[in-house]
């Protein structure tokens, strides 16, 4: 099914640059964009993981440097049958995390500087052993994929919008028509960027939560971490890209009013509610 999924992002980013392509440029923009969609795709499925830590300004740290992460870790993946990932620290004070890469034996792991200062052992061991089912239901393609994409997306509609303040792409033939096509463009390219996000968020965060309790033995420790990680992202702003929102556990821009349309997370606690109504067979 995630395979089915990325091929289905790649279709999508791919019809998105062919139309702004159309909308600029015409038959030539629209060949080009084709070129640069094709091209995007494949730096996106072979280095999306890596674009996901350059995103979040996330740093390697050693066995030396995090202990206490690198030994629950160990476990947590010895227990899903797992290659151990590398190890990141984001500088955030926000507690949050995620989970990154092409597939396990690339998976990447992400602790927040935040979460490493608030959070007791027993919850670290639940928000990492969630980040750790990501990995081992396969979702982090995906994820790591609508991340890169999405800041393409939003990208390009940012240099569409300066280049019609400064007169770019401008042409006798051009009428009104194709002015509001391209206005149309500059405000729907960053929407399809969180339509993807959204497409492939929500379920997924249920389904690593489950697997993550179960790699625990219990879904206590999950549900309490979230519940303080919910009122950290409220109140501790993150400085997140908003096209990485989707990776961590929970919302980093929770605080902010208007993502709340866009959100790329299920209910808090709903997820908490599933987590204390699991029973786990030891």
């Amino acid at each position: 099914m995630n395979t089915l999924k990325t091929w289905i992002l790649m279709g999508i980013l791919t019809v998105i640059l062919v139309l702004i392509g159309r909308f600029i440029g015409g038959a030539a923009g629209m060949l080009f964009f084709l070129v640069l969609s094709i091209a995007m795709n494949a730096i996106a499925y072979w280095t999306s993981g890596s674009m996901a830590i350059a995103m979040t300004r996330s740093y390697p740290v050693s066995e030396r440097e995090l202990p206490e992460v690198y030994a629950i870790v160990r476990r947590l993946t010895q227990r899903a049958g797992l290659p151990m990932p590398e190890i990141y620290v984001t500088p955030s004070p926000q507690p949050n995390a995620f989970a990154t890469g092409r597939d396990p034996k690339h998976a990447k792991v992400a602790v927040t500087e935040g979460i490493l200062r608030v959070l007791p052992s027993r919850e670290l061991e639940g928000v990492l052993a969630h980040e750790i089912g990501h990995v081992r239901n396969r979702d982090i393609l995906i994820s790591s994929m609508a991340a890169m994409l999405a800041g393409v997306i939003t990208y390009i509609a940012n240099i569409l919008q300066w280049g019609m303040w400064f007169g770019m792409g401008d042409r006798d033939d051009r009428d009104g028509g194709n002015a509001l096509a391209e206005i149309a463009m500059i405000i729907l390219a960053p929407l399809a960027a969180t339509v993807i996000q959204l497409a492939i968020s929500r379920s997924r965060e249920y389904q690593a939560d489950a697997t993550g309790a179960r790699l625990v033995g219990d879904g206590n420790p999950l549900a309490d971490a979230l519940e303080h990680l919910e009122a950290y992202a409220r109140q501790v702003p993150s400085g997140f890209n908003p096209a990485t929102s989707h990776l961590f556990i929970v919302n980093p821009l929770r605080g902010q009013s208007i993502v709340q349309l866009f959100s790329t997370h299920p209910p808090t606690e709903e997820r908490v509610r599933r987590l204390r109504a699991m029973r786990i067979s030891h």
